[in-house]
């Protein structure tokens, strides 16, 4: 990524970095709920990634809509 973006440009691209992070945030929570008596040593790896997911969301709400969620100091 060398050019210059404008920033149109850049809330698209969080924009669509969201709606990944939210559609893997979805896949992890699946897979957690469907491993949680199968294989719980594999459920918390799954947790965790689900966590890490969440997180990522919560930061790009608030940069696209400041103020919105929740935010923790």
């Amino acid at each position: 990524m060398t050019g210059v973006v404008d920033s149109d440009e850049l809330v698209r691209r969080i924009q669509r970095a969201r709606a990944r992070a939210a559609h893997e945030e979805r896949l992890w929570r699946a897979r957690s709920a469907e491993l949680e008596r199968a294989d719980p040593a594999e459920k918390g790896v799954a947790d965790m990634h689900r966590l890490a997911y969440e997180a990522v969301l919560r930061v790009l709400d608030e940069i696209l809509t400041p103020g919105r969620s929740d935010v923790r100091s």
